[in-house]
């Protein structure tokens, strides 16, 4: 993927809105030109210039506004200009196609984040934000993608990537004096080093993780047996009867997905067939889709009924271990319960009513809680790379740990620490490749 800066780039950065007001950005060698041609003069940094936008034979595209941000003082790190236009689409792009004329190309999908990317203008993290904030479909995912704009998550792996430097360091001086007759690596000190990196790695895996569903939105895999009332329970929460409900067993056989927010917090639900042995084979597929639901889920909610509640249990047995688990205990309105809520058995039990509701408040509140709700102000957007980064370097750390304590070997942990150290850094882009970026800004809209 091509790095270079050398050029000028352009791009409609947003259409017309119901100001009917639109914007052409431009960033690059060529803007101070480009503005003195349209402006008629040289522009004031940062002034808001009046100016009528003319095409190469001098006919008038459009009257608006000429702003020039120079570089370094600006997004990209590069010199920028900005034409707002009022109009339509079709003046926004005789407006792009004469920026064109004087110097500039197209931009491809996410230039001008890539360029504050390459200019240290943003890390990689905080790029990834600005996509993020674009796409938000809640206020509180917009609320966490600015917070990792501001680089609240980057500062966190910046504290942890210190941390963990710093006990490299404290490793490899051990390796360095082999001589030595103390044996520096058995110094407690390092273990409680390497614990403390630990926890701190911990912490920031949990936000980043609150952080991935609230971008991403919770998806929640309601399973268990036929009719147990997984389909009721999609409407309930869903306010429409988006799935048929029948006394037949076996009548849901695909996953019926539904989008919806809870207090501005995004859910993902998804109603699968029920579980259950049968010869009928559309139903067979209904039931292994729904089992690769729930590899695929951040919560499998199983319903059931106090009939069957410790049965189903088994329902977990194949669940990945960083799924969260609830139970509902649905049709206490037959059953004369009321709704009542504990933790046990691993799982958050809600004791509940799809039929008429009683209960559902707190299966809501949780289902909310898990998204990340109330997760504060200092909650911030990640991405699903960020979470398996992060794993990684839990993974090389614990294998750190497990080498200081069978054979004290300093340098298999050292180079355990190094991989760690290097999965760290991929997340704000310390250590990137080509194809990780292109990716990347591939993803973003074009103008951004």
């Amino acid at each position: 993927m091509p790095t270079t800066t050398n050029d000028t780039i352009a791009a409609i950065a947003s259409a017309p809105g119901a100001a009917g007001v639109g914007v052409v950005r431009v960033s690059g060698p060529a803007v101070l030109a480009i503005a003195q041609t349209l402006l008629g003069r040289a522009p004031q940094p940062r002034h808001a210039h009046f100016a009528a936008f003319r095409d190469v034979a001098g006919e008038l595209i459009d009257r608006g506004l000429l702003l020039h941000f120079p570089a370094p003082a600006s997004y990209t790190g590069e010199h920028v200009l900005e034409l707002q236009g009022h109009g339509s689409a079709v003046l926004l792009d005789l407006l792009l196609r004469r920026v064109c004329e004087l110097g500039a190309r197209l931009a491809r999908p996410g230039e001008f984040t890539e360029r504050a990317f390459l200019n240290g203008k943003l890390d990689l993290a905080q790029a990834e934000a600005v996509a993020d904030l674009i796409a938000a479909r809640s206020q509180a995912g917009a609320r966490a993608a600015l917070q990792s704009m501001e680089g609240v998550f980057s500062r966190k792996v910046e504290a942890l990537l210190q941390s963990l430097i710093a006990l490299r360091v404290h490793i490899e001086a051990a390796i360095d004096f082999p001589e030595e007759e103390i044996d520096f690596l058995a110094d407690p000190a390092i273990t409680r080093q390497l614990d403390a990196v630990r926890a701190e790695l911990a912490d920031l895996l949990r936000e980043a993780q609150r952080g991935l569903r609230l971008n991403d939105g919770l998806r929640v895999a309601i399973i268990g047996r036929p009719n147990a009332g997984k389909s009721s329970l999609l409407n309930a929460l869903a306010g429409s009867d988006r799935a048929i409900v029948n006394a037949v067993a076996g009548t849901t056989r695909d996953v019926l997905r539904e989008n919806l927010s809870l207090d501005g917090i995004m859910l993902e639900l998804a109603d699968t067939a029920g579980l259950r042995e049968t010869d009928d084979e559309v139903e067979r597929e209904g039931v292994r889709r729904a089992h690769g639901e729930l590899q695929r889920a951040d919560v499998a909610l199983l319903v059931t009924d106090i009939e069957h509640a410790n049965a189903d249990l088994a329902f977990f047995s194949a669940l990945p271990p960083n799924v969260e688990r609830m139970v509902l205990v649905n049709k206490i309105d037959r059953d004369g319960l009321a709704p009542y809520a504990e933790q046990r058995d691993h799982a958050h039990w809600l004791w509940a009513s799809a039929k008429t509701g009683e209960g559902l408040d707190s299966l809501r509140d949780r289902l909310k809680h898990l998204a990340g709700a109330g997760s504060g102000e200092g909650a911030f957007s990640a991405r699903r790379r960020h979470v398996l980064a992060l794993q990684q370097v839990a993974t090389h750390l614990d294998h750190t740990a497990v080498v200081l304590a069978a054979a004290r070997a300093g340098e298999l942990a050292a180079e355990e620490l190094r991989h760690a150290q290097h999965a760290l850094g991929e997340i704000t882009g310390n250590y990137s490749s080509d194809d990780l970026l292109g990716a990347i800004f591939g993803s973003f809209c074009i103008g951004k």
